[in-house]
């Protein structure tokens, strides 16, 4: 169902609107979840809203914040549990709330996570993997060609307890930030690998990612939605020109492709993504939907200092802060769409999508996830 634009503008802002549905510009994987709003709102490819969204009629996120407050320690006391929806998984939202009370639900990170993001570039995406404090930064991929497939376990993800039986889904998440309108992404990082920067030589990969490898459409393990994007490591990159070139991946099919050239940027900061302006995946060739594997990276100029990774995630969820510094709560409560699959082991981390200024942002809140019955 298609969300009436004029809710959500009155929800978010207008200039939030236009700057999600920006971000959209050629995405060739599933709707994402955008999980800070009340309901069940969606973002499509063409930078249309679908789903069920309960809020904005009247007011906007701000007017409600002080009557959310109140209302969600309440909730929390009384339900053990910050928000839910239900859907795949789940047989009712009874169902969600019987189980998270009955000690099936959790918080990642052990009840809160908390990033302060770089200094970034105004219109950049930054990733907020090699910053703290919770969970404490991680470290850069692997050398070639080997690369890494990383868990829960690995630094840098948040923590969880897999489920003993059934299966886990994001259920709902509280999250302010310092600086108003920005956005970040809650993601899966299945596949992270070193780029040798002061090379221009083609290099191999050969390693390949644990999760989101199927080439069943419908099975929830498909790799449609699996996207690239290559994150500035420590040091930052020298002033050199430079275009992403002659790399190569396995589509969703598993057949060979070449991605489109991407212009990197000469000096890019420390934990930007060397890619354009407003973007935060790489381009896929015509008709692909995902990547199931990198299998060759080049760069067009050799780059004498920096450091690179490319990485392959699995969106979650899209986490959008039309308000600056208060958490939002939201009752998701009355939701009734699909809660997104968190697999075992999954290597949950978060980026900034495309900032609407440089300034350095930080980011806190619980994220709530909860397992459905087998």
């Amino acid at each position: 169902m298609t969300i009436h634009a004029g809710k959500l503008e009155r929800w978010l802002g207008k200039d939030k609107i236009e700057s999600l549905q920006s971000h959209l510009v050629g995405w060739y994987g599933p709707p994402i979840h955008i999980r800070d709003v009340p309901g069940d709102v969606f973002i499509t490819a063409d930078g249309d809203f679908v789903g069920n969204f309960n809020g904005g009629g009247f007011a906007s996120a701000l007017d409600q914040l002080q009557g959310h407050v109140r209302k969600f320690w309440q909730r929390v006391e009384r339900e053990k549990l910050g928000k839910a929806i239900f859907g795949a998984g789940f047989t009712s939202l009874d169902d969600v709330i019987a189980r998270a009370s009955q000690g099936f639900g959790q918080k990642l990170n052990g009840g809160m996570v908390a990033k302060t993001g770089p200094t970034a570039t105004a219109g950049g995406a930054s990733s907020l993997w090699r910053v703290g404090t919770s969970p404490s930064a991680g470290g850069a991929g692997s050398a070639a060609p080997g690369g890494r497939a990383p868990t829960s376990a690995t630094t840098g993800a948040m923590k969880f307890n897999n489920p003993a039986s059934g299966t886990l889904h994001l259920i709902g998440a509280d999250f302010s930030a310092s600086v108003v309108n920005n956005a970040v992404m809650l993601y899966d990082r299945i596949f992270d690998v070193a780029k040798t920067m002061n090379s221009t030589a083609t290099e191999a990969v050969t390693g390949v990612p644990t999760r989101y490898q199927s080439t069943t459409v419908t099975d929830p393990d498909y790799i449609g939605g699996n996207f690239l994007f290559i994150e500035v490591g420590s040091p930052a990159l020298a002033a050199t020109a430079h275009n992403w070139t002659t790399c190569t991946y396995l589509d969703q099919a598993n057949a060979a492709s070449t991605l489109p050239s991407v212009t990197g940027n000469s000096g890019a900061i420390v934990d930007r993504f060397d890619m354009p302006l407003n973007t935060w995946f790489c381009p896929l060739e015509a008709g692909d939907s995902g990547i199931k594997a990198l299998t060759q990276m080049q760069c067009s100029a050799a780059v004498a200092t920096g450091a690179v990774n490319f990485v392959i995630g699995h969106t979650i969820g899209i986490m959008a802060m039309p308000v600056a510094s208060p958490l939002l709560p939201q009752s998701w409560l009355s939701g009734t769409d699909i809660t997104p699959r968190i697999f075992d082991n999954a290597c949950l981390a978060l980026f900034e999508l495309p900032k609407p200024t440089s300034t350095a942002t930080t980011y806190s809140g619980v994220i709530y996830v909860c397992n459905a019955a087998p």
